[in-house]
């Protein structure tokens, strides 16, 4: 918790500047609001943070150059700082990441005239929702109801009336497992304890929320190797080291395929259509794994993808890739052979049969491939829409042309 001085300092900057500081970081544009806030003093900053939940915290100081935070750090209150090392210490995608300090905390014997001065004492600017009462270990006994607080005589002890069996969350616990235990309880503010019990901190339900709609928002950058913490405000040599990496892997992956392809460079020399139905058949075959892939990730992210439904939808994506790729084949089919047939090719009728074959199983193993890399990214703890679009791409292209070409080989040559 930090002390009056913060506060008052805080004060001193027009309440309009604090609520774009706020709102930058809100909406992830980090590199904005930490240019703005360096403009103030060190306890101001230390102020700014304060309101901030630890998932801003934790943004702000990864991304302040390292001499800058050692100032902030070093000038913040010792409890503050501590508990600004906590919150770092959980996971980015846990509820601990949205925590705030629980600054309304009373002890139970207190009275409700005594809490009301307190509360009087707080800054307005800190949000708040109810007062949490703790023991002297700091262990959450109740909660407060701020309408029950008025309504209880002035003398009355705040044990009296408290909550005592609330319902509280785990810093550990995933924000998505988080998000599906508070959606119908439609409570705005959560306290958060330790498996002791100890009163952590408070997360608002808001900020759960927005959480998982920005990481959803991000799935499709982390798709194809643009990571969450790059926005439409980073800098260009910022943005050049996020992309670069991943253009390399894909440039890698890229040459494999392409290797492939040059394994049957005679086939290709001996039937020169086969050349133009290659990207045809890749893209078929890659927009098919796309689809299954964008399916399972948003289940996956809502949580709707429980084991036991896992090998259902593995089912499904095989008979959808089996069905689709009978249909889209039968008609790739028709115009290979027709394109065939007016270049005089004596094995028109064959290489209908090879792009039949070669759309179905394509689409069959694209869609299968779609489905399980999110699942198996999940299970081995790793963000299941994290470049799965390169790898998936690269699976696609080698099965789609290599059975073709290997196919043509095989029955033409």
């Amino acid at each position: 918790m930090t002390t009056g001085k913060n506060d008052t300092l805080i004060r001193t900057i027009e309440f309009d500047q604090v609520t774009e500081i706020m709102l930058m970081f809100r909406e992830q544009a980090f590199e904005d609001g930490i240019a703005e806030m360096l403009r103030y003093d060190n306890d101001v900053i230390i102020g700014i943070l304060d309101r901030a939940n630890s998932n801003v915290i934790r943004n702000v100081l990864e991304l302040i150059d390292k001499s800058r935070k050692a100032e902030i750090l070093s000038a913040a209150p010792e409890k503050t700082k501590q508990m600004w090392q906590k919150f770092l210490s959980y996971d980015a995608e846990s509820v601990g990441a949205y925590m705030k300090l629980a600054n309304v905390v009373f002890p139970p014997r207190q009275t409700v005239a005594e809490t009301i001065e307190q509360i009087r004492n707080i800054p307005k600017e800190k949000v708040f929702t109810y007062g949490y009462v703790i023991d002297p270990q700091n262990k959450l006994l109740g909660v407060i109801v701020i309408r029950e607080l008025l309504l209880a005589g002035q003398d009355d002890e705040l044990q009296q009336f408290m909550l005592t069996d609330p319902f509280i969350l785990t810093p550990d616990l995933s924000a998505s497992d988080a998000i599906k235990k508070i959606a119908a309880l439609q409570i705005p503010e959560y306290p958060v304890c330790s498996p002791d019990g100890e009163l952590i901190g408070t997360v608002r339900g808001q900020a759960l929320f927005e959480g998982q709609t920005i990481e959803i928002s991000a799935q499709a950058g982390k798709m194809v190797g643009v990571v969450s913490e790059e926005h439409t405000s980073t800098p260009f040599l910022k943005s050049f080291k996020f992309r670069h990496p991943w253009l390399q892997v894909n440039l890698v992956t890229a040459f494999v395929a392409g290797a492939v392809v040059g394994l049957f460079q005679d086939t290709i020399d001996e039937v020169v259509l086969l050349a133009v139905f290659l990207p045809i058949l890749a893209g078929q075959a890659g927009n098919t794994g796309a689809q299954s892939m964008a399916i399972t990730i948003r289940a996956l992210s809502l949580g709707k993808l429980e084991h036991s439904k896992q090998s259902a939808l593995l089912r499904k994506e095989l008979k959808l890739g089996f069905v689709n790729g009978s249909v889209i084949g039968l008609i790739a089919a028709v115009v290979m052979y027709f394109m065939a047939r007016t270049q005089e090719n004596p094995d028109a009728f064959m290489l209908g049969v090879i792009i039949f074959i070669a759309m179905l199983v394509s689409c069959l193993v694209s869609g299968f491939s779609g489905a399980i890399l999110p699942i198996m990214l999940k299970k081995l703890k790793l963000d299941p829409a994290a470049s799965t679009s390169i790898f998936l791409t690269t699976a696609t292209d080698i099965v789609s042309m290599g059975l073709m070409l290997g196919l043509a080989t095989w029955f033409l040559l």
